[in-house]
């Protein structure tokens, strides 16, 4: 295993033995139990994410499907904001101490944290902090006040007066926003005020009880010290709170024990999409970080090697492993509707170091382009559009993982990459798993170190697989997987 360098970073335990579910909470699932006034609408429930607009999703809906996440065998669920916002994705933060109406309150949150806590499932928070809304109460007051307001500092404002509707190039806000958007301010993380607010919001729902923060584009807040401070904060507040960064690309200054956890492992979710999905890569959408493009084995495993050794272990294992998100193309939309390549992409998921997340609907089939296509609503009122079968091959998946705690912090050897088929070692104690693919469309006879005596094929169920005990030698059947367990 590379990059044992000491000391070593604290991540908390349970992560490591997490298995995520990423929801979009105007999306999952509506409840009747949720209150609103009389007289607003929502658009219809399933209505074409592309009209954007707000389908009613709340946090009793999420509470009213723990059964279905508890069958699915999740144990954490990472929820996009829920906080006071005039947006459907919630990025656009007026407050940040009270749940949104629309999803329910605080009340909801009080009982969603209190059932899945019950269960065993943990709620780890979305957190905005580089920047806020036109509506939040300070960005609110400098436009009622203009320069006379006190809040001035809170923001980095460039000309008077403020141009808070304007857009375009040829006429940009003249204050600091996210990518030029007026909507969404920049806040002034040098001013002491800006920051004691902020960290007194991480504190609140630490306390509260949720359990951790993942913190959207804290790159763009490019002080060390201010994640060091929050870092602080919050473990104060709950040592065992997870902080999980987006960062889209290798990002080892912010893992070295003072500041984030882990990552959004977007490197993962190339690597994997590019290798399983090689005969079928929809290639037409890209990123400035996330580059699809076919892999053989051999740079398949390279990759790994390499993603890997930016990071001690102990970071690798708290890693946030996706598929992918709200802010890219559904997975099997990018495997071109290949769901072979999707299995495999899952079942690797499930048995790599590092903390799976299922992003919502994955597990059923849902395929689309990117944002907003990505972000419909879960299809609870068409049952009938459910894949069943991929539904039951993610519960599976999921028990495999769950069942073998040598599949979740046992050490990782890669033992062979050639053509299409990659195979890998983990172990922890006297416990040991040999892992294997086959990536390519015929069947494959993969050569391996002797296998002890005592393993069991603990992956597929059936049919059994051809294993040579003596010879070392695996014939796995196209597009399928195995999974050795022993001590």
């Amino acid at each position: 295993m590379p990059n044992t360098q000491t000391p070593s970073p604290s991540t908390p335990e349970w992560v490591k033995h997490a298995v995520f579910y990423q929801i979009f909470p105007d999306r999952f699932a509506r409840s009747p139990r949720t209150q609103h006034p009389r007289g607003i609408q929502l658009k219809p429930w399933g209505s074409p994410p592309e009209e954007q607009g707000f389908q009613g999703g709340d946090l009793l809906g999420i509470v009213d499907k723990l059964d279905y996440l508890q069958e699915l065998g999740v144990t954490a669920l990472y929820l996009n904001p829920i906080f006071a916002s005039a947006s459907n994705h919630r990025y656009h933060t007026y407050d940040y101490f009270q749940v949104d109406p629309l999803l329910g309150g605080n009340q909801a949150l009080r009982e969603l944290l209190d059932r899945a806590h019950a269960r065993g499932i943990r709620i780890v928070l979305d957190g905005v902090f580089n920047h806020a809304s036109r509506g939040f109460w300070p960005f609110h007051h400098i436009l009622e006040n203009q320069h006379n307001s006190p809040y001035l500092d809170w923001f980095i404002i460039h000309d008077w007066p403020l141009r808070p509707y304007a857009s375009g190039p040829g006429n940009p806000p003249n204050y600091e926003a996210w990518w030029g958007i007026p909507a969404l301010p920049k806040l002034n993380t040098n001013n002491p005020g800006v920051r004691d607010y902020l960290f007194e919001v991480a504190r609140y729902w630490i306390e509260f009880g949720i359990d951790g923060w993942r913190l959207d584009v804290p790159e763009e807040i490019d002080d060390d010290e201010f994640w060091r401070q929050f870092r602080r904060v919050v473990k104060t507040a709950n040592p065992e709170a997870y902080i999980v960064g987006e960062i889209w690309y290798p990002a080892p200054r912010w893992l070295q024990g003072d500041m984030f956890d882990a990552l959004m492992n977007y490197p993962f979710t190339w690597i994997t999409l590019s290798f399983f999905g090689a005969n079928s890569l929809n290639t037409t959408w890209s990123h400035s970080h996330l580059h699809f493009r076919p892999l053989d084995a051999p740079a398949f495993a390279q990759a790994i090697e390499q993603m890997h050794a930016h990071y001690h272990w102990e970071i690798n294992f708290a890693q946030l492993n996706l598929l992918d998100s709200h802010d890219m193309p559904r997975a099997l939309w990018l495997l071109g509707e290949d769901h072979s390549a999707l299995r495999l992409c899952a079942l690797f998921q499930m048995t790599m170091p590092g903390a799976p997340c299922i992003y919502y609907g994955d597990e059923i089939g849902l395929s689309s382009p990117g944002d907003p296509h990505c972000r419909a609503a879960f299809p609870w009122h068409q049952p009938d559009s459910w894949n069943t079968a991929l539904l039951d091959f993610y519960r599976r998946a999921i028990a495999l993982r769950h069942r073998h705690p040598v599949l979740r912090t046992g050490d990782f050897t890669p033992l062979y990459a050639q053509g299409q088929v990659y195979a890998f070692r983990r172990a922890l104690g006297e416990q040991q798993a040999i892992v294997a693919f086959n990536a390519a469309t015929q069947p494959q006879t993969i050569p391996l170190p002797e296998i002890p005596p005592g393993f069991t094929q603990a992956w597929p169920d059936s049919p059994r697989l051809s294993v040579d005990r003596q010879s070392g030698k695996i014939i796995l059947p196209p597009r399928e997987a195995v999974v050795l367990v022993y001590r």
